[in-house]
C-alpha cells in the first residue's frame, strides 16, 4: 500500500493511504506526481499524496468499466446494499479516525466532525436498504402487447466533490450511484484528500469488486476536467462552485453528452418575522451562517428581519456570535475552525472590505483571529442594501448581511433577489405565514424554525444557477438509473 503514518491529537498515530485507489489497490500516479496537503489550522504541511493526473482517470475509469460490464452489473440488488450496510458499519467503527482526518485537513470542529461521518455512514446504510427497492412497472396498452419499464444503472460515473464537507459528500455520490448499479470514479478536492482515501481502505474491507469505486486526488483543472469531458464515462456528478459547474457542462455537451447532475452555490435568504420566537430564530440563524465556518453552500447568509423587531435582533445576535469559540479544531468545545485556505482566507476579508466600503454597518468581526492559521472572526453586517457585493455575491466564510424588511411581500421579493435558489428559511410562529412564504421563495429547500437540518431521506438542491438533479432521498436515485421500455407483442398476428 503506498501510505504514510500521521498523528492527530484526537487519535494519535494512524495509517494514511496517500497513493490513487483504482481497482482495489493503492497506486502511486503513473507521472508519480505528488502535491502537499496543508492543515489550515497551523498552514504546516500534514503530508503529500499522489496526483491523478489524465493518464490516471484513464486508468480507473477502465478499471470502472471492466467491472461494470463484467460481474457488477448482474450483481444481485441484496448484495450490492449488503455491501453498502457493510461498508457504513465500518464507518462507525472508524468514528474517531474519520473525524480527526476531517477536522486535520480541513480545520472542521472535531464534534462536527464526528457529526457528519456519522451522517455518512447513515446516508450509506440508507441507500443499502434502496438498492433491491428500484422498481420498474407493467403498463397495459393493447391485449396483443405486454409492456414493462425497467430502471437500469447508467454506468460509469465520475464524480467530483469539494472541500467544504469531505466525507459527507463522499457518502453522497456514492451510495445512490453503487445502490442503483453503477461503478464509480471519484475525485475529491486537491485541499482535502486524506479522508476519502481512508474510507477508500474500508472498501476493500468492506468486499467491493475491484474496479466498483475508484477513488483518486488531484487538482479540477487536470484530473476534473478528464472526468467531465472523457467518452468513456456516462455520468458526471459535481458539487462546487456555479463557475465550475458551467464548465463541466459545456464538457460534457462537447464530449459524449454525458448526464450531468449538479449542486452548485448559493445566496440564501434567512427571514425572521416579527411573530418569531426571537432566541428560536436567533439560535437558528446563528447555526445557519456561522456552522461549518460559513462554508456552506446553502448558508443563510442573507437575513431579513422584520422591521418591528429589527433593533432587538441585532443587538441579541452580536451577542450570540460572540459567544462562538472560534479555535483549535481539536478543542472539544470549539464551534468554529479556520477557513479552507489562504486563497479561501484572502477571498473572505476581500468580501468584508467591499461591505465596508460600500456603506454596510460592520456590527461584529470582520479581522482575522491570531496570527496563525486561516482563522476569521463571525462577522455581521447591517443596514445592507441590495445592491452590495456582499448581499448579491456568494462568500463561503463567517459573514453574513442582515437587511430590515417591512411585509410578507417584501421578504418575498428580497428573497427571491438572487440568482441561486438552493435554500431559505422562514422563521415565524404564523403557521400561514409559514406556508405561504415557504412556497413563494423559489429554493430547494426551505427550513422553518431551524436551519442546516439536512437528512439522507429528504431531497436536496437548487433552483436557478443552484444546480440541476437533487442528491439524498428517493429522487437521487434518478440520478443514476436511466428508464428502458420493453414492449413485447403477443400471438401471431402479422403487421400489415
Amino acid at each position: 500500500m503506498v501510505a504514510t503514518t500521521l498523528k492527530t491529537p484526537h487519535t494519535g498515530d494512524y495509517h494514511q493511504p496517500t497513493g490513487l485507489f483504482i481497482n482495489n489497490e493503492f497506486v502511486e500516479g503513473v507521472d508519480k506526481k505528488t502535491f502537499e496537503v496543508i492543515n489550515p489550522t497551523d498552514e504546516s504541511v500534514i503530508t503529500s499524496v499522489h496526483e491523478a493526473t489524465e493518464k490516471d482517470v484513464d486508468l480507473a475509469v477502465s478499471a470502472a468499466r471492466k467491472a461494470f460490464e463484467g460481474s457488477w452489473r448482474t450483481e444481485t440488488p441484496e448484495n450490492r446494499g449488503r455491501l453498502l450496510v457493510k461498508l457504513a458499519d465500518l464507518f462507525e467503527r472508524d468514528i474517531d479516525t474519520l473525524a480527526a482526518i476531517e477536522s486535520l485537513d480541513n480545520g472542521k470542529a472535531i464534534t462536527m466532525a464526528k457529526g457528519d461521518v456519522g451522517m455518512a455512514a447513515g446516508c450509506l446504510r440508507y441507500y443499502g436498504g434502496w438498492a433491491d427497492k428500484i422498481e420498474g412497472k407493467v403498463v397495459d396498452t393493447t391485449p396483443d402487447t405486454f409492456n414493462y419499464i425497467r430502471k437500469e444503472p447508467i454506468g460509469v460515473c465520475g464524480q467530483i466533490i469539494p472541500w467544504n464537507f469531505p466525507i459527507l459528500m463522499w457518502a453522497w455520490k456514492i451510495g445512490p450511484a453503487v445502490a442503483a448499479g453503477n461503478t464509480v470514479v471519484i475525485k475529491t478536492a486537491e485541499q482535502t484528500p486524506l479522508s476519502a482515501l481512508y474510507a477508500a481502505k474500508l472498501i476493500k474491507e468492506a468486499g467491493f469488486p475491484p474496479g466498483v469505486i475508484n477513488v483518486i486526488s488531484g487538482f479540477g483543472k487536470i484530473a476534473g476536467a478528464a472526468i467531465a469531458s472523457h467518452m468513456n464515462i456516462d455520468k458526471v456528478a459535481f458539487t462546487g462552485s456555479t463557475l465550475v459547474g458551467r464548465q463541466i457542462m459545456k464538457a460534457a455537451a462537447s464530449s459524449n453528452l454525458k448526464k450531468v447532475t449538479l449542486e452548485l452555490g448559493g445566496k440564501s435568504p434567512n427571514i425572521v418575522f416579527d411573530d418569531a420566537d426571537i432566541d428560536n430564530a436567533i439560535s437558528w440563524v446563528n447555526f445557519g451562517i456561522f456552522f461549518n465556518h460559513g462554508q456552506c453552500c446553502c448558508a443563510g447568509s442573507r437575513i431579513y428581519v422584520q422591521e418591528g423587531i429589527y433593533d432587538k435582533f441585532i443587538e441579541r445576535f452580536k451577542e450570540r456570535a460572540l459567544k462562538n469559540k472560534v479555535d483549535d479544531p481539536f478543542q472539544a468545545d470549539t464551534f468554529q475552525g479556520p477557513q479552507i485556505s489562504q486563497l479561501q482566507f484572502d477571498r473572505i476579508m476581500g468580501y468584508i472590505k467591499h461591505g465596508t466600503e460600500e456603506g454596510a454597518k460592520l456590527e461584529v468581526g470582520g479581522k482575522r483571529k491570531g496570527d496563525r492559521g486561516f482563522f476569521i472572526e463571525p462577522t455581521i453586517f447591517s443596514g445592507v442594501t441590495e445592491d452590495m457585493k456582499i448581499s448579491q455575491e456568494e462568500i463561503f466564510g463567517p459573514v453574513c448581511s442582515i437587511s430590515k424588511f417591512k411585509t410578507k411581500e417584501d421578504a418575498i421579493k428580497v428573497g427571491n433577489n438572487t440568482t441561486y435558489g438552493l435554500a431559505a428559511a422562514v422563521h415565524t410562529s404564523n403557521l400561514n405565514t409559514a406556508i405561504e412564504v415557504s412556497h413563494a421563495l423559489r429554493a430547494g429547500t426551505v427550513w422553518v424554525n431551524t436551519y442546516n437540518t439536512l437528512h439522507h431521506q429528504l431531497p436536496f438542491g437548487g433552483f436557478k444557477e443552484s444546480g440541476i438533479g437533487r442528491e439524498l432521498g428517493e429522487a437521487a436515485l434518478d440520478n443514476y438509473t436511466q428508464t428502458k421500455t420493453v414492449s413485447i407483442r403477443l400471438g401471431d398476428a402479422l403487421f400489415g
